[in-house]
């Protein structure tokens, strides 16, 4: 996915970038609303995350204006506003999807990624494939070369998001958030048991390994 984040705040701005390559996005930045429009104008975006206050020209004034330009690109709204007249406003304007500052990157990363597939509508995938590893949500059950896996469901809900993000780094922040429902790091080795426990239920006996350790990043679930 192609991002475009329109985000006055520098330090904000870095974060974003930093957390949406590291789930496998192209993110290019945006620092006043004058240049986020000129970007979102003439760039082959599939999301714009624009800060609603911005210099030079507001969020709000930069969505309506590219609307109005016809440019159709999903947009989600970052502000500190949060009242229901605000969400409303900014929706009217042309925003997609609204969200309040502070915010968990994870939900960030969710609906943004619910807007491209709204825009660029698929099939929901119910059966995830890593070579020859493969996850059936429906049945919730896993195979690899052939045979049956047993799983429990923290190690199922474990495989399921590694394989929805297969090739990408998932860090243990994302984990966190999304496997273990922590927004905060307990500081215990929690992730570190699980991975290793996955590891050895989805490698042991089996050609090759998938489940790999990126040293001062996270995991990377992919075949070799």
């Amino acid at each position: 996915m192609k991002i475009l984040v329109i985000e006055d705040d520098r330090e904000a701005a870095e974060y974003l970038q930093k957390a949406f390559s590291e789930a496998g996005h192209t993110v290019h930045l945006a620092g006043d609303g004058d240049s986020g429009f000129a970007f979102a104008e003439s760039g082959d975006y599939d999301v714009l995350v624009v800060d609603r206050m911005l210099p030079r020209r507001d969020g709000l004034s930069v969505i309506s204006g590219l609307r109005a330009k016809s440019v159709a690109t999903p947009v989600l709204i970052l502000s500190a506003l949060g009242e229901v007249d605000d969400r409303v406003t900014g929706l009217r304007a042309g925003g997609d999807d609204y969200l309040t500052k502070p915010y968990a990157f994870t939900e960030l990363l969710a609906r943004v990624e619910a807007l491209d597939r709204r825009s660029s509508p698929r099939e929901q995938e119910t059966v995830h494939k890593v070579g020859d590893l493969e996850l059936d949500r429906l049945s919730h059950s896993v195979r690899r070369a052939g045979r049956d896996i047993i799983l429990q469901p923290r190690e199922f809900r474990l495989l399921e998001y590694l394989m929805r993000h297969a090739g990408q780094v998932v860090t243990r922040t994302m984990l966190l958030e999304n496997v273990w429902d922590y927004h905060f790091d307990p500081q215990t080795n929690v992730i570190d048991v699980h991975v290793s426990r996955l590891r050895g239920k989805i490698e042991k006996g089996f050609d090759g390994p998938l489940l790999h350790t990126v040293r001062g990043a996270g995991y990377i679930l992919k075949a070799s």
